[in-house]
């Protein structure tokens, strides 16, 4: 019920604030739209009756741009993470979702990226072009290397694209725990339940040393990072780390 309600809300705040997004899609302004986004995340936590522990914030630079790696319990962890990480991350979502009228543009606007699922190419494109808006206006992204959310509360086999992207936007990577979200709405659920989630930001993992030669070493060491903070730090076929080259990033807040 009360997942109903609040996305009954956020359809009706879209809609509320549909001349705003007009006006900054003309104006070209951009950061008050995204903090208006944060701020629509910030009415979930005590609709839903989450309550939130945050640890590691003070490990950050907040004037550093850097790429957020969390496991991926719940749909819920996509808006708690987007309103906890400093200076408004941006994240790559399935390009479907940029067709929404008004709401899409105002996402594209605002520097998340559309990619497309169905080939490499897709996914190249994606990393290139949120790479270029690291590197040419700070960003922050938040990725979920996982690719999906976890059936059991256990953490998965990792995917490379976020770590292309780290690499590629030479940008440090802070492992994130999340713990609590599996239990309040899993995967298939579409109720939640009342609870608390805790959240651990790691010390930031510089990329130096590492290339796409041993992708496979900066990837055990952010999942080990993130399994640290775990209450149920199980994996899942540690085998497929290996993905495909062209394997993308994929989450975010929609996935």
């Amino acid at each position: 019920m009360r997942a109903a309600f609040l996305l009954v809300l956020y359809i009706l705040i879209v809609i509320a604030l549909t001349p705003f997004v007009l006006v900054c899609l003309i104006t070209g302004i951009r950061e008050p739209l995204i903090v208006a986004g944060k701020l629509v995340m910030a009415v979930s936590r005590p609709i839903l009756g989450i309550k939130v522990e945050v640890k590691g914030l003070d490990l950050l630079d907040r004037e550093k741009a850097y790429i957020f790696m969390a496991n991926h319990e719940s749909f819920l962890d996509g808006p708690l993470l987007f309103y906890l990480i400093p200076r408004l991350p941006r994240v790559i979502l399935k390009k479907s979702i940029f067709r929404i009228p008004v709401l899409g543009q105002g996402m594209k606007h605002v520097g998340f990226v559309p990619v497309d699922r169905k080939g490499v190419k897709g996914g190249k494109v994606s990393i290139d072009l949120a790479s270029r808006l690291i590197k040419e206006r700070g960003y922050s992204f938040l990725i979920f290397p996982e690719g999906t959310r976890t059936l059991d509360g256990r953490i998965q086999a990792f995917r490379r694209g976020g770590f292309f992207l780290a690499l590629a936007g030479v940008t440090p990577i802070v492992p994130v725990s999340i713990n609590g979200t599996f239990e309040l709405m899993p995967k298939g659920s579409f109720k939640t339940r009342k609870g608390r989630v805790s959240v651990l930001f790691h010390q930031p993992i510089a990329l130096a040393g590492y290339g796409r030669g041993n992708l496979d070493g900066l990837m055990a060491k952010v999942k080990a990072a993130i399994e640290s903070g775990l209450d149920k730090p199980g994996s899942v076929e540690p085998g497929r780390e290996a993905s495909p080259s062209g394997e993308v990033p994929q989450g975010g807040i929609h996935d």
